[in-house]
């Protein structure tokens, strides 16, 4: 697949999913401002029902004092000395037949006999029906004026006097926090509040003893008495302080799903890098391959045609010309056997667990050696090799091949990637301290940029050199150092600056004798 055929795709998914979590936090957030709409409705209606009750209870309780205080004014009238003997005093009357009256028909007929009702006429003398109808009629009235007076007078008493008493007289908080919790329940809300209540002006008539309020945000304020003149009405002000976590609560359900939705975005844009990723280790692969090819094909022709040159009897094969084919045949089959060995170095990187023959090693002798065998490819550049050991404990336990050839691709890296207009020198530096065993490798050659750093020791990366035939390589040699070194339970670090040299700084473990751990 053309990359440009991915990264359409990519781009067109991951607009589909950021689009999809957009709308899904929009749609929370609309849900959270209708509920917070609800609760605000809710609460001002319980609220304005709440204070309507408590005027309605006022009235109430004017009302039952006025009708208390009117019997209690009968009934001292009534004891009074001298005053007419009542009702409750006489003997009960009776009909023609003998039945006592109720009390109302012998209060009627004590009060004003003419205005006899309909039933009573029927028992005394049978008078007529319009007679009764219109006696009827005019208890009604006179019970309505009756009843309506006792009203005026008692709303006369409210506006005049209620109002003229303190808040703290006029209402019973207790009262009050029965209503507002009955009709928050009656408006679907259940969860804690307190209150306060003031006066117009800001002075706090009553506190709730766990009223804390954080601001305006989560209160909520009902005028009392509105009808009342302004500086005797009172504010009653609510505060819900889980407020917050009820207007969450209504949207949480939404919150498994935008974790959901927010998972499928990062594993879609980890699957598109290793798509990517792979995309790229399979180009560089095919160009391995093919160099690998093309590479093998030089040694394999020369030692073909030395054979060849070698089995041909025509040609007169004199004792200077065997030995040259004898070294063509040996240098062609080193460098065979060296790029079979990068082979294996893959492969070794690839596996999980490698199979490594440990044993102790001088790190000094083996860097001497090293250093010796390698002199001849650093001073065919015009430089020298510099050794500078240090090292008192220097013993390591390591696999020698493996750990030899660590040395020798970062050696080997130093010569191809030499300056060509300069000499190349190399120094190799052994030193120790409690814990640890370091061997530095530097050169002098052109160095590693900046950018290229972090990469040179990921597999198939080769830094670009303007060239691609002047450097030979396949992107194997760092990576195999790294992993070798990383198996050793070692680190491995790397110094350059572009044009002057790289530094390669390998940390071991150091191995004490059991003398001296004792």
């Amino acid at each position: 697949m053309k990359k440009k055929t991915i990264w359409t795709i990519a781009v067109i998914m991951g607009l589909s999913f950021l689009g999809l979590l957009l709308l899904q936090l929009n749609y929370i957030e609309e849900m959270a401002e209708m509920k917070k709409e609800q609760f605000d409705e809710s609460v001002n209606r319980a609220l304005y029902q709440a204070s309507r009750n408590m005027e309605l209870n006022e009235t109430l309780r004017y009302l039952e004092d006025d009708v208390n205080r009117k019997e209690r004014m009968s009934h001292t009238e009534t004891a009074a000395p001298g005053s007419t003997p009542t009702a409750a005093h006489q003997p009960p009357a009776t009909d023609n037949q003998g039945e006592p009256y109720t009390s109302f028909e012998a209060k009627l007929l004590q009060s004003k006999p003419s205005l006899t009702p309909k039933a009573m006429i029927l028992r005394n003398d049978s008078s007529s029906l319009s007679a009764t109808k219109r006696n009827m009629q005019e208890i009604v009235r006179n019970r309505y004026v009756y009843q309506k007076a006792m009203l005026e007078e008692v709303i006369y008493n409210i506006l005049y006097s209620a109002s003229d008493k303190p808040l703290r007289q006029r209402i019973n908080f207790k009262l009050l926090d029965q209503d507002l919790k009955a009709e928050m329940m009656n408006n679907g809300i259940n969860i804690p509040y307190h209150f306060t209540v003031t006066t117009q002006d800001g002075r706090e008539v009553y506190r709730c003893p766990d009223y804390v309020s954080d601001g305006e945000e989560n209160t909520y304020s009902q005028v009392l008495f509105r009808n009342d003149p302004v500086n005797r009405m009172g504010v009653v002000k609510v505060h819900f302080p889980d407020m917050n976590n009820y207007i969450f609560s209504s949207v949480r359900f939404m919150i498994p799903s935008i974790i959901f939705t927010f998972v499928l975005l990062v594993t879609f844009i980890f699957t598109i890098v290793i798509i990517f990723r792979q995309k790229r280790y399979s180009e560089i692969k095919n160009d391995f391959i093919n160099n690998m090819t093309h590479e093998l094909k030089t040694p394999i022709a020369s030692i073909s045609l030395a054979a060849q040159m070698m089995n041909d009897k025509s040609l007169a094969k004199s004792p200077k010309m065997m030995e040259h084919l004898g070294s063509v045949i040996n240098d062609e089959s080193k460098r065979l056997r060296f790029l079979v060995e990068k082979v294996l170095q893959m492969s070794m990187y690839d596996r999980k667990k490698a199979v490594l023959k440990k044993k102790y090693i001088d790190l000094n002798e083996m860097v001497e050696a090293i250093a010796h065998s390698f002199t001849l490819r650093v001073e065919h550049t015009g430089g020298k090799v510099y050794t500078d050991i240090e090292a008192v404990d220097s013993t390591m336990y390591v696999d020698e091949m493996h750990f030899q050839n660590v040395i020798f691709n970062l050696l080997d890296n130093a010569v191809k990637y030499a300056r060509p207009d300069e000499p190349l020198n190399v120094y190799l530096k052994t030193w120790n301290t409690n814990e640890h065993l370091y061997l530095s490798i530097r050169d002098t050659g052109q160095g590693i940029k900046k950018e290229n750093l972090k990469k040179i020791f990921d597999k198939f990366y080769r830094v670009h050199t303007g060239n691609r035939h002047d450097v030979k390589g396949f992107g194997l040699g760092l990576a195999y150092v790294k992993r070798m070194v990383d198996l050793h339970d070692g680190e491995i670090k790397v110094l350059s600056e572009y044009g002057k040299g790289t530094k390669f700084v390998i940390k071991l473990p150091v191995i004490r004798d059991a003398e001296d751990e004792a």
